[in-house]
């Protein structure tokens, strides 16, 4: 299986300070622009790029002792006669010597890195683009539990009707066009 995993950080629980109108014909939404900021959540995320499903799971900090828990969980998750490829960013977290001890026990993942300042190529970023503009970015959260259950509710509908990301370009269609760009001068 090959799996496309990455972290979206300090995920915040905020409730406006009045509500926003709803949309009417003519009429944006509108929401307020001060709001109430209860707590932070991280989001650990793993696009099954096969099936398009995403295991998720909610976090209150961002270290290597939990990577290493959603590693667990993901482990547990797939058949064991499965080898696990895993595309994700070279973070401190994901090459901390207790993640490469815990890799180095479990022979069937293979970890592979994307270049630095590119973590845009890693396909699970395109879900954490849909779980921001779907479910968060507009969303009312009085607390840190709201806001990890809309996310749970989110994987879930997302899970039910998965679908994996295709390309809808050839790769030679991406190269001719990227070779009519202009090359920088020194």
């Amino acid at each position: 299986a090959v799996l496309c995993l990455d972290e979206k950080t300090m995920i915040q629980a905020l409730d406006r300070t009045q509500p926003g109108l709803p949309i009417r014909p003519g009429k944006a939404g509108t929401m307020t622009h001060d709001y109430k900021r209860n707590g932070t959540t991280d989001l650990y995320a793993a696009l099954d790029i096969l099936s398009g499903e995403v295991v998720g799971q909610c976090t209150p900090r961002h270290r290597h002792q939990e990577f290493l828990s959603f590693l667990r969980k993901l482990d547990r998750e797939f058949p064991k006669l499965l080898d696990l490829h895993v595309v994700l960013d070279n973070s401190s977290t994901h090459s901390h010597p207790n993640v490469r001890a815990w890799l180095d026990a479990h022979p069937r993942w293979t970890f592979h890195f994307t270049p630095t300042s590119a973590s845009w190529i890693n396909a699970v970023e395109g879900f954490f683009s849909a779980i921001t503009r779907r479910r968060i970015r507009r969303g009312v959260f009085t607390s840190v539990a709201d806001l990890q259950d809309a996310i749970r509710r989110y994987l879930r509908e997302h899970n039910r009707d998965p679908k994996p990301f295709v390309w809808t370009k050839t790769a030679e269609t991406i190269l001719t066009k990227i070779s009519r760009l202009p090359v920088p001068s020194d």
